[in-house]
């Protein structure tokens, strides 16, 4: 079985790529998810942040005001990222123990170079987006600020820096039918024999 991870830096078109090779019948975990459903699921969380203000009026934490607080506080996202992060290797852990028949599996997982996950991988495929179109799709898509949106992406390893680190590299500078084509070649290449 050969494990890749799938990563890129925020709006890089991670999701899209996944929903491609999932419709092309191959595993696929979303970290992001799983980080997403902890968030409510880890008492330790809760308890890290009762005070502040991160909880919608339900008492569920809303990811908007959490993701506002961590990311203009360095701090307390390393905190977070504390308790999350092992959760979500051991999630990944039992992925490749239910798939493990599998040839090829994959997960999608943002901070791959970030956290120490890379060593559970085979390969890592980075999703490679410039940074304007990135900053243009947070504006539209995530109705952040510019200043928020550069925020968010100065708070990841620059993807130079990424792209020496993968094993593969998908430009997504184009329309969803290119992305399409570059995954599906990229599987035939090198997987689909």
């Amino acid at each position: 079985m050969i494990k890749i991870a799938i990563t890129g830096n925020i709006a890089s078109g991670k999701t899209e790529v996944q929903k491609i090779i999932e419709k092309l019948s191959y595993k696929v975990i979303d970290t992001d998810k799983i980080g997403h459903d902890l968030l409510d699921k880890l008492p330790d969380i809760k308890k890290e942040f009762s005070s502040y203000d991160v909880f919608e009026s339900s008492g569920k934490i809303s990811r908007e005001k959490l993701g506002k607080l961590v990311f203009s506080n360095p701090e307390l996202k390393k905190k977070l990222e504390s308790i999350i992060h092992p959760e979500i290797k051991n999630e990944l852990l039992k992925f490749f123990e239910e798939n493990k028949s599998e040839p090829v599996i994959f997960a999608g997982i943002p901070l791959l170079f970030e956290t120490d996950m890379r060593e559970i991988f085979d390969k890592a495929l980075f999703i490679y987006t410039d940074d304007e179109i990135r900053k243009k799709r947070l504006l539209l898509r995530n109705n952040y600020t510019p200043e928020y949106a550069e925020i968010r992406m100065n708070s990841q390893m620059p993807q130079d820096e990424k792209k020496l680190l993968s094993d593969y590299i998908i430009y997504n500078n184009g329309t969803l039918s290119e992305l399409e084509n570059s995954v599906t070649t990229f599987l035939q290449e090198r997987f689909m024999h």
